[in-house]
């Protein structure tokens, strides 16, 4: 993903949260993005891999991963993570991992009656989030009908228009494409981007496996689900 985006000339990484939580290597994760100077929100697998999370709220796989997740973090990526802001603002977007109604709470938009009522929360014309794996677009149209769409693909932002966009997955799509999912938003062309970047998934399910990690968060990366 990150070659994809050099490639296409992208000035400043943003994260919408769970840079750690199912992978094999976590610490590598957060140094990398880390050392990226990249804008960074926290996710639900964040705050339970550094005791801000109660696990009881995980199912068993998740749960497990976050605890193996947490005797692999030295201290710096630990305080990285436990830093993390829910909400933030940038460049006129609102940027949370799950929602921006009630974020600490981690609820999942899917629907069209769940994005609509998160428009309520935002201020601004466009919010990324992240959270259930599967990309999406609500439109709030400037006669204040919203439009649902899933998928990626590209949106082109109108002025007097609002967008929630959900960008995805890098590492556990989950909408039936193996394939890792992330945006890119151009600022001068108004235009917000979902792409797919094809990886070495095998490896990753292998490495997973070799960690010790519940054998299903490597097998569902083959399917993207």
């Amino acid at each position: 993903m990150l070659a994809d985006a050099d490639g296409l000339g992208v000035d400043r990484l943003v994260c919408l949260g769970d840079l750690v939580g199912y992978g094999a290597d976590p610490g590598v994760v957060v140094d990398r993005v880390a050392s990226r100077n990249a804008i960074v929100v926290a996710g639900n697998h964040d705050h339970a891999s550094v005791g801000l999370a109660d696990l009881e709220w995980f199912n068993p796989h998740a749960r497990r991963a976050a605890e193996w997740t947490a005797d692999r973090l030295d201290r710096g990526q630990a305080r990285f993570l436990s830093g993390l802001p829910l909400v933030l603002e940038h460049t006129g977007a609102t940027l949370v991992h799950a929602s921006p109604l009630n974020p600490a709470e981690w609820p999942y938009l899917l629907s069209l009656a769940e994005g609509v009522e998160a428009f309520g929360s935002v201020e601004t014309p466009l919010c990324f989030i992240g959270h259930s794996h599967v990309p999406a677009v609500w439109t709030f149209r400037s006669a204040g009908r919203v439009v649902f769409r899933r998928g990626g693909g590209q949106t082109l932002l109108q002025a007097g228009e609002r967008y929630l966009i959900n960008v995805g997955s890098v590492g556990q799509p989950r909408d039936g494409d193996p394939d890792a999912a992330y945006a890119v938003w151009d600022l001068e062309a108004s235009l917000v981007e979902v792409r797919r970047v094809p990886y070495d998934a095998a490896e990753a399910r292998r490495r997973i496996h070799a960690a010790g990690l519940p054998r299903i968060l490597g097998d569902r990366l083959l399917g993207g689900r």
